[in-house]
Formats: C-alpha cells, sequence, structure tokens
C-alpha cells in the first residue's frame, strides 16, 4: 500500500524535505509580493466591474460617482496599508490580525478575528478561482459552460503546487502576477496617451448600450444608500491586505522590514490599477448591468439570457488595445491566471492561522504540523475541501459569492486596530525615552484612524450586504467560532483530566494482581507464540481463552491442546449466537467484577500481512475486539505478530524503496553518503 501511494506522491508534490531546510523555504520580496498580494493585485479585475454593476441599478447617470467612490477606496486602502506596517512591526510572529487580538482583547476577540479570516480565506478561494473562470469563459466557451467542474478542477491543481511547498509555488506564481501588473500598467499609460496625446476616442464593446434602471429617479436616503452599497462593493479590492501580516515568519530576514515593504508595494500598485481602470472605464464608456439578460438594452431590445458579460477590465482591454489583438489576449489570459492565483494568497494564510489555532488548541493537532514538503498540508487540504464545496453550492457564480465577501475581513481589520491601539497605550504606560514615545503615538495615531475608518465601513457592508449574502458569511463565522470553542474546551478538559496528581493515585499505585489471557482459535504458530510471550512476563494468573462457535471445531481444540500438554488453563466459552466479541468482553469485565484492584491483560495473536488486500482478509476480529476493550477500564491489551512470508516480501519492498532515488538525486548522492554540511563550530 505505502508502494501504491508514495510513488505518486513523489512525483506530484516532490521529495520530502528535512526540517533544517525550512530556512531555504524563505521568501525574498520579489516573490513574496505575487505569494501574499496576489488577491489584493487581482481584485481590481472585478472590483471596478462590482461598483458600476450596483450603480447601474440607477441607470448610467449614477456612473458619475464611480471616480468619487474609486477615490474612497484609495484613502481606505492606504489606511488599512499604513495600519498593517505597524502590526507587522510589532507582532512579527505570523499571528496577524488573531494575535492582535488575542494579546490586547482578549480571547473571545482573538476567536472572532480567527473566524473571520477562516471563512475570508475560505471565500478568497472560492471568489478568485470563479471570477478567473469567467474571464477564461469569455475567450474559451467550453470554461464557462462548464463553470463548476472547471473551476473544481483549477483548485485541485493549486492545491497540489500549493502540497510542493510555500517557495516552488511562488516561483510558479511570479511570473503571471508580475505580466498582469506589467499588462494594466500598459493598458493605463496607452490609454491615456491615446486620449490625452492622441486624442482618440475609444469605444468598449458595450458604449452603445443603454442601461435599463431598475429604479428611475433615486434621490436622498436611497442614493446614499446605493452610493454606500457600491463603495461597500468596491471595498473587494482590499481583501487579502492582511495575508501579509499572517505570513511575516515565511518572509526572509529582516522579516518586519521585508513585509511593510511588500505591504506598502502592493497598495501602490492595486490603488493605481484601481484607479486607472475606473477612469479608462468612464472613457470608453462602459456599461454593466447587475442583470444583464433583461436591464442591458442594445438597439432597443434586451441583450436576452444568451448575453454573456464580459468583466469591465476586458471590455476597457478591447477598448484600449483592440479587441483580438496580441496585447488583449495576453492581458486577458494573465487576469485569468492571475484570478487563478490569486487563490494562493489564502492558500498560504489559511494553513498558517490554522497552525497557529491549533497550537493554542482551538482546531485539531494535526493541522499544526508540516507535511514532508514542509508546508502545512492538513491545513491545505481542509481549505481547498471548503472551498470546492462553495463552489459547488453557488455554481461558481462570482456575482452571487462577492455578496458573502468583505464581511470576515472589515471584522478582523478592525479589530485588529482596535487591538493595535490597546498595545501602544499599554507600552506608551510604561515608555520614558521621548523619541520612543513620540514614534508610539504617531503609530497609535495611524491605527485609530484605521480602527475608526474601518470599523465605519463595517457597518456599512453589515447595512448594504446583509440581505444580499453576508448573513452566510456571518452564519459560517459562527459556526467556525463554535466549532473551535467546543474544540478547545475538549483539549482542556482532557488535558485537565489526565494531568499527573502530585501524590500518590490509583494511576501511580501497582496493580494487585495481573489476570492474563490469551486469546485462542487453533493451536498454531501464532498462538503458540503468544502463549510464551505471555508466559514470559509471569503474570499472577494466566489462562487461554476460546470462543465454541462450532463443536466440532472445539473439540478438535481441545483434543490438539492435551495432546501437545500445553500446560495453560484452556477456557471454552459458549456462543449460542456464534458471537466472538461480546463473550470476551463479557467474560473480562466479569473479571473486573470480582477483584477491581486486579488488572486483565488480554493478550491477541495477530497475522502481519504484506498486502493492502491482505488486511481485508485476516485480523477483522481482532480490530473489532481492540475497540471493543479500549473502553473497558483496566483492561491492556498487546497484539502478538505474527509474520507471514508476504510480509516478508513487502519488506523487501521497503528496503527497494528505500534506495530509491528520487530524480536528480544521482549528481546529489544517496543521503547517507552525501558530505555533512559544516555546523559552523570551530
Amino acid at each position: 500500500m505505502s508502494k501504491l501511494t508514495d510513488v505518486p506522491k513523489r512525483i506530484l508534490i516532490g521529495r520530502a524535505l528535512r526540517s533544517d531546510k525550512l530556512g531555504e523555504t524563505l521568501l525574498p520580496k520579489r516573490i513574496a509580493l505575487p505569494v501574499f498580494a496576489s488577491d489584493p493585485l487581482s481584485s481590481v479585475a472585478y472590483a471596478p466591474g462590482e461598483v458600476l454593476l450596483v450603480l447601474s441599478i440607477a441607470g448610467v447617470s449614477a456612473y458619475q460617482f464611480s471616480p468619487w467612490i474609486a477615490v474612497a477606496v484609495v484613502v481606505l486602502m492606504f489606511t488599512v496599508v499604513a495600519s498593517y506596517r505597524q502590526n507587522v512591526r510589532a507582532y512579527p510572529s505570523g499571528g496577524g490580525d488573531y494575535e492582535v487580538a488575542n494579546t490586547n482583547l482578549g480571547p473571545r476577540a482573538g476567536l472572532t478575528v480567527a473566524s473571520a479570516l477562516l471563512v475570508d480565506y475560505v471565500l478568497t478561494v472560492a471568489v478568485s478561482i470563479s471570477s478567473g473562470i469567467e474571464n477564461l469563459g469569455s475567450a474559451v466557451p467550453f470554461v464557462i459552460e462548464h463553470k463548476v467542474l472547471c473551476a473544481i478542477g483549477v483548485i485541485v491543481l493549486l492545491t497540489v503546487m500549493n502540497l510542493r511547498g510555500v517557495r516552488e509555488s511562488g516561483k510558479l506564481f511570479a511570473i503571471p502576477t508580475y505580466v498582469f501588473v506589467a499588462g494594466v500598467f500598459t493598458m493605463i499609460v496607452w490609454g491615456a496617451f491615446r486620449g490625452f496625446a492622441l486624442g482618440d476616442t475609444m469605444h468598449a464593446p458595450t458604449s452603445d448600450y443603454e442601461i435599463k434602471p431598475e429604479h428611475q429617479g433615486i434621490a436622498g436616503f436611497a442614493l446614499v444608500f446605493l452610493l454606500l452599497r457600491a463603495f461597500s462593493s468596491g471595498c473587494a479590492a482590499l481583501t487579502g491586505v492582511e495575508a501579509i501580516s499572517n505570513g511575516v515568519p515565511a518572509f526572509r530576514k529582516p522579516k518586519s522590514k521585508n513585509a511593510a515593504t511588500t505591504l506598502a508595494l502592493m497598495g501602490g500598485l492595486a490603488v493605481t490599477m484601481f484607479c486607472g481602470i475606473i477612469g479608462l472605464a468612464m472613457a470608453t464608456d462602459v456599461k454593466m448591468a447587475e442583470f444583464p439578460a433583461k436591464d442591458l438594452i442594445h438597439n432597443g431590445v434586451a441583450v436576452g439570457a444568451d448575453y454573456i458579460q464580459d468583466p469591465v477590465i476586458s471590455q476597457v482591454a478591447a477598448a484600449v488595445f483592440g479587441d483580438g489583438t496580441f496585447l488583449f489576449i495576453v492581458l486577458a489570459a494573465a487576469t485569468a491566471l492571475v484570478l487563478f492565483l490569486a487563490a494562493n494568497t489564502a492558500y498560504n494564510g489559511f494553513p498558517l492561522l490554522g497552525s497557529i489555532l491549533a497550537q493554542d488548541r482551538y482546531l485539531p493537532r494535526q493541522l499544526h504540523t508540516r507535511g514532508d514538503r514542509l508546508a502545512f498540508s492538513n491545513g491545505i487540504v481542509l481549505l481547498a475541501g471548503a472551498a470546492i464545496l462553495l463552489v459547488w453550492v453557488y455554481g461558481a457564480d462570482s456575482t452571487k459569492l462577492i455578496q458573502l465577501y468583505i464581511v470576515g475581513v472589515f471584522v478582523s481589520f478592525t479589530l485588529s486596530q482596535i487591538g493595535m491601539v490597546r498595545h501602544w497605550n499599554r507600552h506608551l504606560r510604561t515608555e520614558k525615552k521621548q523619541a520612543e514615545r513620540r514614534r508610539m503615538m504617531r503609530s497609535r495615531a495611524i491605527n485609530t484612524f484605521g480602527a475608526f475608518f474601518t470599523g465605519m465601513v463595517l457597518v456599512v457592508v453589515l447595512a448594504t450586504k446583509f440581505t444580499h449574502g453576508a448573513w452566510v458569511a456571518l452564519l459560517g463565522m459562527v459556526i467556525f467560532y463554535g466549532t473551535m470553542s467546543a474544540i478547545r474546551k475538549h483539549y482542556d478538559r482532557v488535558a485537565e483530566e489526565i494531568a499527573a496528581d502530585e501524590g500518590p493515585s490509583d494511576d501511580s499505585v501497582r496493580p494487585s494482581r495481573v489476570h492474563s489471557i490469551v486469546l485462542v482459535s487453533k493451536v498454531h504458530k501464532p498462538t503458540l507464540r503468544a502463549l510464551a510471550f505471555a508466559k514470559l512476563t509471569r503474570s499472577d494468573t494466566l489462562e487461554a481463552l476460546s470462543i465454541s462457535v462450532d463443536p466440532v471445531e472445539t473439540k478438535a481444540l481441545k483434543d490438539e491442546w492435551e495432546r501437545r500438554g500445553i500446560n495453560v488453563p484452556l477456557k471454552i466459552l459458549d456462543s449460542p449466537y456464534r458471537e466472538i466479541t461480546r463473550p470476551i468482553i463479557e467474560y473480562v469485565k466479569g473479571l473486573r467484577r470480582q477483584s477491581p484492584r486486579d488488572a486483565v491483560s488480554v493478550y491477541i495473536p495477530e497475522y502481519v500481512v504484506g498486502h493492502w488486500y491482505e488486511h481485508l482478509l485476516h485480523n477483522q476480529s481482532a480490530l473489532r475486539l481492540k475497540g471493543r476493550l479500549l473502553f473497558t477500564p483496566g483492561v491492556m491489551v498487546t497484539s502478538v505478530p505474527y509474520q507471514l512470508v508476504s510480509s516478508e516480501a513487502a519488506k523487501k519492498r521497503a528496503k527497494r524503496q528505500q534506495n530509491w532515488s528520487a530524480p536528480g538525486a544521482v549528481r546529489r548522492g544517496p543521503v547517507d553518503r552525501r558530505p555533512k554540511e559544516p555546523s559552523g563550530k570551530s
């Protein structure tokens, strides 16, 4: 079985890495940027469209407010980036928002932030992949026709790539991310040059379309509410900003400085691209409708259900570069790729946060350990499973999924910034140096403004998106919070229960006697070995126990026992209903009732086989019996293995596999013969 699974595993994710190679997986800034910032950078591909979709409810006339919404998003982006630069310097251990809230606001706030981040990471994968599929589907009809299947396939592919390790996946993701950024900047610069220098009039494919407003003449409070909803949709551009503060340990030294630099670079790139695309969309007269089939009018007729609405970035690229041109195709391909790879932000954030939560006993311990490629493999697989479920439930529809988005990230933004304010307040009470106090007060002012601004946006998001699907994200947060609280209570209860007493206790006192039982079905080599081992332990009482299911077999067993002169008493239990497990359990419990201070030791002879299918043919009764005996206090279970010939063959296969060289190992030499690296000691 090991051979069947290990070879494909090595082909997919590569050879295992030693723990002391962890330092080699750390990321330089040029790789960390696409790894941790691909989500906010790629969100400019759909965030401008979400703004126009909401404004279209009031008709084309409402598009005039889009530049002001863009300005508000830019101010918010710079505020969040400036705030998180304080976070990564103060908390470089990688806990990010969770550590900040947990340390400064208490465990409940920390758990709330963790729940929000976990939900947001799952949504990041689902939204990014679904949006990428829709962008790719505008050029490849097969993809859009089978978008759920294609989205799941991309998630599986990304999962395999991330299981290979952070550094390797980062190198793979860097090229598409940088091509996308270069493509968008080229489009902005060329579009501005054509418009201002050449005086060209550029037209998007939908420039001659009309929008049928769902609500005519919106004004007053309704207009304000609509603008706030459009702003909250545009805030999708900020998703993923927190991933860098969670991923500080993955940076090369100096970690905090490199993380802060990457944050600033990411913020500058994201706001420039966001504003540029909004500006070009206005200049090229892009039209977007929330329900295009009935609200988008062409030549006086609704476009109908067969119409596929291309994203804003695709329409702008068609207007600036020309539909079908080389640069248009390059940008379209890079956009689709970077949207797929934007999920990588979550693939790096979710497993790391899961590991920290597992260390704090809020999640299963299996999420704390790294896999054989030094990645948090269990967290990666868990994230992929949750994202696949979400994509399947929502049919890979990014418009539906985006409504669930943003809530979690602004919950974590707000609580994190409040926590940072308390952090600075605590340090200012003890700090005496004036220069350091001025720096802390400046940082506190930044975090205070960040807390106020993100808290206000959170209220806006909840008010405008709750009925449009944000309640699902809140429900997910509640489920995560309840589950993690229950896991922590379980671990705490177990730790308290198994804690060793200071003085003598029933667990440390020797039993009065040990009553040993060897289970027997026939007199064969495994039975004789189990009897010999049981005699060696020198129990106070030793007996053999067999269950009578077939009278003929039972008589044959007795005769063989007497013929061999085995000096161990053989006890036969009748089983009129042909059960094996229950009579043994009842007999053992009876011994415990008679002598509660005695320990009962049960020896079970077992075959050791070499093929996976042979396990189905042997030891099933032993497995069931051991499972039942585990719940019986004062009972010890010992398996006495007997190796069959096929197990020897399996041992040889394992030895050959151990000597097998991974691709490229020939020039490195076998592991045990490679020269040891210098320890650095003189």
